[in-house]
Order: structure tokens, then C-alpha cells, then sequence
């Protein structure tokens, strides 16, 4: 039993450590943000000593392109989302419910798609981006942003489309069911947990993507908040303390949104809901 309790111990020490490495930026970033940016320079470690300034987060509000970058954002976030879920839903039905020739060859190779990041294929994106007439196009960054989630969601929902019973299908086929509505009318609303997993997934990804939009976009009424942060430094560069209260509305969102689906994600990604 003591052996058990020290093994306990540092497991928990461990976790702390990495949990307070992982955080420190974060508490640093929010803590800089209520104040002022002399009291940050003097103290960049400190808690603020003349009260919360709010002014920090008045000044990124009321600035334009703030809004501008906020939109951009949105709008690659939904599309990304929407689309990923959709055709991920669609192609793990097809890879794990229907047999056709040639489907375990055509898996492998969605499957190679995680061995490739974005950041590696840039240029040959940029060029195939570029050749579509997309640069300077929020429709340049959603879709290849939806091409490299695909390989993993489709991958996710497969292990959770396998995992429903055959029985199950056989007997809606019996009662009548199309295969389509096989899939919309059952399959979907049991895998829920797994589509809600891929979507969480997705929208944290395409919220904090930062180097596709750099490289696509051109126009900088159209770069999102990652972007927005380098437009804001450039017109505040010595507002230490206001460019602090930009990247904690930043990232404010996505940690809220994870916070939320948390439980999501594990129930999604482990298949609980079905085996229990």
C-alpha cells in the first residue's frame, strides 16, 4: 500500500508540473492583460497592483479590425466544421458498412493523409490554391484546412460506425429502411458522441490555424484572429499589456468550447456510450 501511495504521489507531481509548464503562458497572458504595460515590463511575472485595467480590452473591442479578424475567423471555423463532419460521417459509413472492392487499399491510403501536416505540403497547396484562383479566398484556407482533417475524423468515426452491432442493421433493413436512411436515421444519431468529438476537434484546429492563413490571404481585412495579433502589434507594438488582452480574447473561445465538450471528446474518442 505505500509503494501504491508514492507511485500516486508522483503521478500527481508529474501532472501538476506539466499542467503548470502547459498553463504558465496562459496565466501570464491573462494576468498581463489587466494591467498596465509599464507595471508588465517592470513585473511581467507579477499580479496587477493598481487594479484590473479593463482599458486593455476597451481598446481591442472598439478596434475595427479586431471585428473584421473575428468574422474571418468564424467563418473558417463553421466551414471547416460543417464540412468535415459531413464528409467524414459520409466516407466512415462507406469505409466501414458497405463492402465494395478495393475498400481496405482506399482506407489505407485516406489513412496516409496523417502522416503528412499542413505545414509540410504548403507549397504544393499554395500552388494547387493558387491555380484554382482561390488565393486572397476564405475558400483557400477552409478547404484545405477540410482535406488534413479528413484522414483523422473519418478514422475516428469508422472505429465507432464498426462498433454498432450488424444485428442492428439487419433489422432495419428487415422493417424497410433504405440504406441512406439506415445511416440518417440511426447510425448518425447513435454516433453522436463521435461526431460531436470530430467537430470539437476541428473547431479548436481551424480557430488557432495561423500559417495557411499567412501564406493564402493577402488582403489583411480578411486575415483571422491569429493574424489580427501582427495588424494589432503593428499599430500598438508598444502596448505590451493591450496585445495581451488581445491573445486572451483569442483564446477565450476555444477554451471555453473545450471546456464544454470535454467530456465529448473522451466519450467520442474511446466509444464509451455504445459499450456501456
Amino acid at each position: 500500500m505505500r509503494k501504491s501511495a508514492v507511485i500516486k504521489l508522483v503521478k500527481y507531481v508529474i501532472l501538476i508540473t506539466v499542467c503548470t509548464v502547459l498553463m504558465s503562458p496562459v496565466v501570464v497572458a491573462i494576468l498581463g492583460s489587466m494591467r498596465t504595460t509599464g507595471d508588465f515590463t517592470e513585473r511581467p511575472f507579477g499580479l496587477p497592483t493598481e487594479g484590473i485595467y479593463w482599458q486593455n480590452y476597451t481598446n481591442v473591442l472598439k478596434n475595427e479590425m479586431f471585428w473584421k479578424s473575428f468574422q474571418s475567423s468564424v467563418l473558417i471555423t463553421l466551414g471547416v466544421t460543417l464540412l468535415v463532419t459531413s464528409l467524414a460521417s459520409c466516407l466512415a459509413f462507406v469505409f466501414s458498412r458497405i463492402s465494395f472492392l478495393g475498400r481496405g487499399l482506399l482506407f489505407n491510403i485516406l489513412s496516409f493523409g496523417l502522416l503528412f501536416p499542413l505545414v509540410v505540403a504548403i507549397l504544393p497547396i499554395f500552388i494547387q490554391v493558387r491555380s484554382l484562383g482561390l488565393i486572397n479566398s476564405l475558400w483557400g484556407v477552409i478547404l484545405p484546412l477540410v482535406a488534413f482533417g479528413l484522414p483523422g475524423s473519418v478514422i475516428i468515426l469508422r472505429g465507432f460506425f464498426v462498433a454498432i452491432p450488424s444485428e442492428l442493421e439487419d433489422a432495419a433493413y428487415i422493417d424497410g429502411c433504405t440504406t441512406i436512411g439506415f445511416f440518417w436515421h440511426i447510425l448518425f444519431p447513435m454516433a453522436r458522441p463521435a461526431i460531436t468529438a470530430v467537430a470539437t476537434i476541428q473547431v479548436i484546429a481551424a480557430w488557432n490555424e495561423y500559417f495557411l492563413p499567412l501564406v493564402v490571404l493577402n488582403d489583411s481585412n480578411k486575415w483571422p484572429l491569429p493574424l489580427g495579433i501582427m495588424q494589432f502589434r503593428g499599430q500598438y507594438g508598444a502596448d505590451t499589456a493591450g496585445i495581451m488582452a488581445y491573445v486572451t480574447i483569442l483564446i477565450i473561445p476555444a477554451v471555453i468550447f473545450y471546456l464544454f465538450m470535454e467530456r465529448h471528446i473522451v466519450t467520442g474518442l474511446t466509444g464509451g456510450e455504445l459499450k456501456g
